[in-house]
């Protein structure tokens, strides 16, 4: 489980930096940093740092 928090984590920060250097979305890539940021704090409040 927490591969896969960290593999979600590490595709959305991905897909932030692509937002916000190729296509410039817009509320999607504040949107993308906010998921990948909760899904870390996730696993990190459930001890499986």
């Amino acid at each position: 489980m927490r591969g896969i928090l960290y593999i979600v984590a590490v595709i959305l920060i991905i897909g932030w930096l692509l937002g916000a250097f190729v296509y410039s979305v817009g509320a999607l890539i504040h949107i993308l940093l906010v998921l990948a940021v909760i899904s870390i704090l996730i696993s990190v409040i459930r001890g499986r740092y």
